[in-house]
């Protein structure tokens, strides 16, 4: 596997050491008894959010946790794009998205219930239902219906890898001829796929779109413990993707695939 990536220190010490430690931080402040009346916040990353302070993913949204690799690539893009945001959860990066006056229109997908009504109440909240289309589904080859496991204390960690206990949602699952549908227009697409475990077949999913070669590039998450990111970069490179960044370290981390 050939990936680009910062040095080993200056990775180190933005992931390793800042980002542990910031993790830390915001779970002090989310542990202290504060008032928190505001039914609604401004992140740290400057868009507007229903207040959700009992779950570990709004706390880090909150407070701007999940760094800026993706948020400055967003806001760096200066030309027409479309996003496609592929496990929304509350839509942070759909309303980033959004900010960017650049940005013909977005696609958010999100599958479980509780989880996609804040995304539609914080695209509300940025006014910015014109550009985002919310959509209640996860995206998958195929069309039809699973259970997705789920964690109430911390909605990042929903999945379809592992058996849902009794605490799991049945959601709707659309295969990537539906998903084709909603991709309308021209524009080069940003891809954004978060969804614990299933990248794989997701990726696998894209490359079958009608839109594959309209896509431009695809910020994935990978976990070593359940994904096989060799296997993700030959389907990629394969479709003519070049460009491959790393964003951290150890087992866990984020990739960003671009087109040569």
């Amino acid at each position: 596997m050939s990936v680009a990536a910062a040095s080993p220190l200056k990775s180190f010490l933005d992931y390793g050491v800042r980002k542990t430690l910031h993790k830390a931080w915001v779970h002090v402040l989310a542990a202290l008894p504060l008032a928190r009346s505001e039914p609604v916040v401004t992140s740290r990353y400057g868009v507007r959010m229903r207040a959700n302070w009992r779950d570990r993913t709004f706390q880090y949204c909150r407070y701007g946790t999940y760094g800026r690799a993706l948020s400055n690539y967003i806001a760096a893009q200066d030309r027409p794009f479309a996003f496609v945001d592929i496990g929304a959860n509350q839509g942070l990066y759909s309303l980033l998205a959004a900010r960017n006056r650049h940005c013909a229109a977005a696609v958010a997908f999100e599958p479980v219930a509780a989880t996609f009504a804040l995304l539609r109440d914080n695209i509300a909240l940025n006014a910015a239902g014109a550009t985002i289309r919310p959509v209640h589904a996860a995206v998958s080859l195929h069309s039809g219906m699973a259970r997705i496991a789920t964690d109430g204390a911390h909605s990042g960690v929903a999945s379809l890898r592992e058996t849902a206990a009794d605490g799991g949602e049945e959601i709707r699952i659309l295969g990537i001829s539906g998903v084709d549908a909603l991709l309308e227009g021209a524009a080069p697409l940003i891809v954004k796929i978060d969804v614990e475990g299933h990248e794989e077949t997701v990726v696998e999913a894209l490359m079958a779109s009608s839109h594959r070669d309209r896509i431009a590039a695809i910020f994935y998450e990978v976990d070593a413990r359940w994904t096989d990111a060799d296997a993700i970069e030959g389907r990629l490179r394969d479709a003519g993707f070049a460009r491959f960044t790393r964003h951290g370290i150890g087992r866990h981390y984020d990739i960003l695939a671009e087109r040569g």
